[in-house]
C-alpha cells in the first residue's frame, strides 16, 4: 500500500502538546494532552494502542476511550483540536464502576462516567472536574497500577509468569486483576511495552538482528513477533523501519 506522503510529514499538519497533572491527581492522571490538525484533504491518522483509557474533549463532545487492543485509524479533516486525559493503566476502574474490560475497544459518553463537564477545555478547569469526581481510594487499582509500570520500567519481563512471580502471585489472579482494572490481559501489556522498545531501537537506526529479536522477547519464532507486530502497528517490523 503506498504512503501517504504526508505521514511522514506530519509536524507541518499536526502539533502536539503535553502536560503533568497537580500532585494530587497524579495517582489518577498520567498526562494530559492537546493534538490540533490542519488538513484540507482527509487523512487516516494511525494510532497505536497504549494500555490507558483516556477522557477526550472535542468541540461539543466529551466521550471515554477504553483501551484499543489493536491498531485504529482516525480520520482527521479541516482544522481541528482535541484536548485528552490519559488516565494511568489501571486506575480507571473506580471512576467506571464495573471491570474495564467493558469499555475495550469502545468510546463511551463521558456523561455515562462523569459528572458535570469543564468550564472550558484548560487545564485548571479540566482539573478542578476531576476532583469534583474522585472516587474513593481502590488498592487494587493501585496495585495494577504499580504492575503495569513495573512492566514499562523492566526490559526483561517477557512472559506473565515471570511477571506473577515478582507480584507473588498466580497468572491466573494477574488476569483477572487486569481484566477488572487494566481491560487487556498482562501478556498484551508485555507484549506492547517490549514493541515499543523496537521501534525506539529502530528510531536510533541500529541494524536489528530480526529473528533474534523476537527470541529475546520471548516469541517462538520470526513470524509470531511479526504477526503480533503487524496486529499492534498495522504494518510489518520492516516496513515500519521505513519510516527513519
Amino acid at each position: 500500500m503506498r504512503r501517504d506522503p504526508r505521514e511522514l510529514a506530519w509536524r507541518k499538519f499536526q502539533s502536539h502538546e503535553f502536560a503533568a497533572p497537580a500532585p494530587d491527581l497524579a495517582p489518577y492522571v498520567a498526562r494530559y494532552w492537546m493534538v490540533e490538525w490542519d488538513y484540507a484533504e482527509p487523512y487516516r491518522q494511525l494510532i497505536v494502542p497504549y494500555p490507558n483509557v483516556h477522557l477526550t474533549f472535542h468541540e461539543d463532545t466529551a466521550n471515554v476511550n477504553g483501551v484499543s487492543s489493536g491498531h485504529v485509524f482516525q480520520e482527521l479533516d479541516g482544522r481541528k483540536k482535541v484536548f485528552g486525559i490519559a488516565f494511568r493503566p489501571g486506575v480507571f476502574r473506580p471512576f467506571l464502576g464495573r471491570a474495564v474490560t467493558t469499555i475495550t475497544d469502545r468510546v463511551i459518553p463521558a456523561a455515562e462516567v462523569f459528572h458535570g463537564t469543564p468550564a472550558k477545555y484548560a487545564i485548571g478547569e479540566v482539573e478542578d472536574f476531576l476532583r469534583a469526581n474522585l472516587p474513593e481510594p481502590d488498592p487494587k487499582a493501585e496495585l495494577a497500577a504499580r504492575i503495569v509500570e513495573e512492566i514499562t520500567a523492566t526490559p526483561e519481563i517477557v512472559r506473565v509468569d515471570e511477571l506473577a512471580a515478582e507480584f507473588d502471585t498466580t497468572v491466573r489472579q494477574l488476569q483477572r486483576l487486569f481484566a477488572e482494572h487494566v481491560g487487556v490481559g498482562p501478556k498484551w501489556v508485555i507484549r506492547r511495552y517490549r514493541l515499543h522498545e523496537v521501534t525506539e531501537r529502530m528510531a536510533k537506526g541500529d541494524a536489528i538482528d530480526w529473528a533474534g529479536l523476537a527470541a529475546d522477547l520471548g516469541y517462538a519464532d520470526q513470524a509470531h513477533f511479526t504477526r503480533d507486530f503487524t496486529r499492534m502497528f498495522g504494518e510489518t517490523p520492516t516496513r515500519y523501519a521505513q519510516r527513519y
